[in-house]
């Protein structure tokens, strides 16, 4: 039997700081490492266990396929021993009193459509105010105990932890694809005139971008359409009605997927990922009511 090899525990953690943080300086800093540290560490843990995990660009990393699964795998197993440390540490406090969490509308009408009920009645002292915002705002200020938003994380104070990256996914339904036909390559969507539905950036106040991403390879196009939305309730409400291709998070629509509501288009350029993040002031251990909320959500998502 192979003796198990602490190092590799720290390479793990070292891959998780790295996924979380977005990129290897903001690793370190966490991680109270050099940023060549982070870096070896990650190259040890990529020759340990023979693949690439990461695509590396001067700007940001991103997960490789090979090392997204991967890090789906030991993410929820390195949290687990972080709970353990601190029930033997501490005894965890009562899930009890007001929670007050800031989303995005996302967000929001996800975790809404998804049983929140079912949160509140293993919790039965708590109750929840669940804020749909544009922006975070100031927790302090707000008073908001949490806040989950997708999108890469903007530079602050607060403790910041990714919660899942859900893929990017090109979907359309049976309607539009038996009277426009499928793509079979991303410049396809322009080529053939496809009528692509748009989703606003409330940061720029213009549509996201369309990227597509195999392995090393991004393709981005620049896909028209006549309809705009900003939120991905009306996105996947608009497709389903079979009025374009859109491009919506995997997350939302699996169901529709499996059911045969949407069918997923391109499916070898869906390798681009969207973060989740959590956000909280402390940068100690969140309360318990939080961590909760926080293992509900990542409960819900996976």
């Amino acid at each position: 039997m192979p003796t198990f090899d602490p190092r590799l525990l720290n390479g793990i953690g070292v891959l998780v700081a790295v996924v979380e943080a977005g990129n290897f300086v903001r690793a370190a800093e966490a991680l109270s490492m050099t940023q060549s540290g982070v870096s070896r560490a990650v190259a040890r843990m990529e020759q340990r266990l023979g693949v690439r995990l990461f695509h590396r660009t001067a700007r940001a990393v991103s997960l490789t396929e090979e090392g997204r699964r991967f890090y789906e795998d030991v993410a929820p197993l390195l949290a687990g021993m972080e709970d353990a440390a601190t029930r033997a540490s501490r005894s965890s406090a009562a899930v009890r009193g007001r929670l007050s969490v800031n989303v995005d509308a996302s967000f929001g009408h996800y975790i809404v459509s998804q049983r929140i009920g079912g949160f509140l009645e293993a919790h039965p002292e708590l109750s929840l105010d669940l804020l749909v915002r544009d922006r975070m705002g100031d927790l302090d200020a707000d008073g908001i105990d949490v806040a989950v938003r997708f999108g890469e994380p903007e530079p602050s104070s607060l403790t910041c932890r990714l919660l899942l990256q859900s893929r990017v996914l090109t979907c359309a339904s049976p309607e539009y694809i038996a009277k426009r036909g499928a793509p079979r390559h991303p410049r396809d969507l322009v080529d053939d005139g496809h009528e692509c539905l748009l989703i606003r950036d409330p940061a720029t106040g213009r549509h996201f971008a369309w990227e597509f991403h195999r392995g090393d390879e991004v393709v981005p196009v620049t896909v028209s359409g006549r309809l705009m939305v900003n939120d991905s309730t009306s996105l996947i409400g608009a497709c389903l009605g079979g009025c374009g291709i859109a491009q919506p998070l995997e997350s939302f629509v699996r169901e529709m997927l499996a059911d045969g509501r949407l069918v997923q288009l391109l499916p070898d350029w869906a390798e681009e990922t969207f973060p989740l993040y959590a956000y909280h002031r402390s940068r100690n251990l969140p309360s318990a009511k939080v961590r909760a909320f926080l293992d509900y959500v990542v409960a819900l998502t996976r």
